[in-house]
């Protein structure tokens, strides 16, 4: 038999569930409005007049962002990133994180304050600048000239996710590690067979951080890819904001549709793979926030 709630209970759940509700819409608000902008006629956009839904229907914003050969370009560039970004970055912050969980490691204190360091205290933007264009010189000696490489490679640390996965190796019970030895487990036989299914939350919210950082990286990727062909998905969309508001560019623009409209498109497709993909890892971000956050 459920507990009848009393009037302050009532009273706070009503109010926490508005604001809750508030705060949804507000989340949602900027992307419906970017899908209507972007099915929306000239004149609407330009004057104003779209609030929430669409007004004079059109899709030829949407066709001429289609037709355009260099958005699939930047698409796949932006997919390469990602996906490579995400493998390389979890990798080694797997392996860190699993070296950093075990008492047994040499100066593992140090490591760990080095590592908690960095984020206290960061070398700033003209260092990381230079750091990234001797590498890029080394990149270039041994042959890799695609400077996606660089991304993907040189930018991926992050010491916060290396924390999360060391806090949640850190919970795993010792007794199953040795057993896993008494049977013959080699190290990293323990890590794969072990740590790492008994961890599965912690590593797919640790993924799911990469994977959305790659993905809407425009910084570097900006300052240290020049070639066009390799840019990815943000910088071809600022590089398109950059043209369609330039008013002398823009002085013979005939359209049914405004150039805001082509931007407004742009965004809607850099958004829906994170949307398609979040729910499937949404039930995993919890448990593994709350598993890697929380020091046993």
């Amino acid at each position: 038999m459920k507990r009848k709630l009393e009037v302050s209970e009532l009273i706070f759940k009503i109010i926490s569930y508005t604001l809750l509700t508030i705060f949804a819409l507000a989340c949602l608000y900027p992307f419906l409005y970017a899908i209507s902008a972007a099915i929306s006629g000239r004149s609407a956009v330009e004057y104003g007049e779209v609030v929430l839904f669409p007004k004079g229907l059109q899709f030829e914003a949407f066709k001429r962002m289609f037709s355009d050969n260099m958005f699939w370009n930047a698409y796949s560039n932006t997919l390469f990133i990602t996906f490579y970004g995400m493998i390389w970055a979890l990798f080694y912050s797997i392996l860190g994180a699993y070296a950093l969980s075990k008492k047994r490691l040499l100066f593992r204190k140090f490591f760990n304050f080095f590592l908690v360091f960095t984020m206290w205290f960061a070398a700033g933007i003209v260092p990381q600048y230079l750091n990234y264009l001797s590498t890029q010189k080394v990149f270039q000696s041994i042959g890799i000239t695609d400077d996606k490489w660089l991304v993907v490679i040189a930018m991926g640390m992050a010491a916060m996710n290396i924390i999360l996965l060391r806090n949640a190796f850190e919970g795993v019970p010792s007794e199953i590690e040795e057993a896993a030895i008494v049977d013959g487990a080699s190290e990293f036989q323990v890590l794969s067979k072990v740590f790492l299914p008994m961890c599965k939350s912690t590593i797919a919210t640790v993924a799911l951080f990469f994977g959305i950082s790659r993905w809407n990286g425009y910084f570097w990727a900006r300052q240290m890819i020049s070639n066009s062909n390799e840019h990815p998905l943000q910088v071809f969309i600022r590089l398109r904001l950059e043209e369609f508001t330039d008013a002398e560019a823009m002085a013979g623009w005939n359209e049914v549709y405004a150039s805001d409209s082509v931007i407004y498109a742009l965004i809607v497709c850099s958004i829906v793979p994170i949307l398609i993909i979040y729910p499937f890892i949404q039930k995993y971000f919890a448990k593994g926030t709350n598993v890697g956050g929380v020091k046993e």
